[in-house]
């Protein structure tokens, strides 16, 4: 690659090996290290600390102070080569810090495209996040969470280790999410179960009003209906099977995880196990 298709600032350093696409531009007072592959129209404003085996897919911009791939915060974490990988069309704000995986882990952490990260969010060891995902000012996962496509999680929200979100889910700012939150749910401050649907996200992006009202019907008979957890989703999924949103939840809710899941607070089962169980 020739030196005039890409732009690195001379108060710089991009150590030897690292890979350049075209058209990176690399600002002031920036360091890339020697196993950092930066896409094709990657810029770094300035500022900017990226170490370890990290790939940042293309389009995407990172702005000041933000800290991407350097060894994660796990006192099992012995130097091992794992990896962290961000997709394309991503925006990391200033202070955000994104750790490489664990051998306890995926050996990766992994985030989706057009992802935007506002000021100070993190994203620790052996995460997996989804595609068009929004973490506000301050919001922060701990190792080994996983988190789909399109959520969105408030200011200074703080989910614990190895919790799931589903697709379309919404997490308030000041939450504490420490049980697996179903797709298209909501976690609201103030609360310490599920509050609801994410009704203004799914209409925001398209959802139809049957399609809500199919969501709001399956929701009532999940949580608020006789029988197990187990049985109420076996009839869920029954009475909805032509519903691929409903039977999205429901297959989420039977694959289950290390977590329980998060269930309202004045539903059939105030604290649901995992599924598996």
């Amino acid at each position: 690659m020739s030196v005039s298709e890409v732009k690195i600032d001379p108060l710089s350093r991009v150590e030897h090996g690292a890979i350049l696409g075209a058209g990176v531009e690399i600002g002031p007072f920036c360091t890339v290290g020697p196993d950092v592959v930066l896409g094709a129209g990657v810029k770094l404003v300035s500022h900017v600390a990226i170490s370890g085996h990290t790939t940042i897919g293309e389009g995407s911009t990172i702005y000041p102070f933000a800290s991407l791939g350097f060894a994660p915060q796990s006192l099992g974490y012995k130097g091992e080569a794992s990896r962290l990988v961000i997709g394309r069309n991503c925006t990391v704000r200033e202070h955000v810090t994104m750790n490489t995986g664990t051998s306890g882990g995926h050996m990766e952490t992994v985030v989706g495209d057009n992802c935007f990260f506002m000021v100070n969010s993190h994203v620790a060891h052996d995460c997996v996040v989804g595609n068009h995902v929004i973490f506000a000012n301050n919001a922060t996962l701990a190792g080994h969470v996983t988190i789909g496509n399109n959520v969105f999680l408030g200011g200074m929200a703080a989910l614990h280790q190895h919790v799931r979100v589903g697709d379309n889910a919404i997490v308030g700012g000041l939450c504490g999410l420490q049980h697996d939150l179903i797709p298209f749910g909501a976690m609201i401050y103030g609360r310490s179960g599920l509050g609801g649907l994410n009704i203004i996200g799914m209409k925001r992006r398209g959802f139809t009003r049957p399609q809500i009202h199919a969501l709001r019907a399956a929701y009532r008979e999940l949580f608020y209906s006789g029988g197990t957890l187990g049985e109420r989703a076996a009839r869920v999924a029954e009475d909805f099977a032509g519903d691929a949103n409903v039977l999205h939840v429901v297959d989420f809710i039977r694959n289950g995880g290390k977590r329980r899941l998060t269930v309202p607070d004045d539903a059939a089962d105030h604290v649901a196990e995992p599924e598996a169980a």
